[in-house]
């Protein structure tokens, strides 16, 4: 009796992906579950979740006049802290200048 390459007979063997391709190429037994699996593979639940925080808080500060006069608000003061602080590092920046050139003439 001859032995069809095409027909499973083999009872022994696991039924993994690999086993059912080796024994018909033709048919392809994939689990069509893993089709799919390649979409959520890279599904990133805690991406997800900031993703939807930060779109929640964006459609909140563009429908919602007050909360973007607060944040205007907020900007320009944090504007003019760090102009300020820039400033005070020119002083320094000066003061220590005119140290060196003060121990220089000394």
């Amino acid at each position: 009796m001859q032995k069809n390459p095409y027909i499973n007979t083999d009872t022994q063997s696991s039924n993994t992906n690999i086993g059912l391709q080796n024994r018909n190429p033709y048919i392809n037994q994939q689990n069509p579950l893993s089709q799919n699996s390649l979409l959520f593979d890279s599904f990133d639940t805690q991406k997800f979740l900031v993703g939807v925080a930060v779109g929640a808080v964006g459609v909140y500060l563009l429908t919602n006049e007050e909360a973007q006069k607060t944040l205007f608000k907020s900007v320009i003061k944090t504007g003019e802290l760090l102009s300020a602080g820039i400033e005070e590092l020119k002083e320094r920046f000066e003061d220590a200048k005119a140290e060196l050139e003060a121990q220089k003439e000394v």
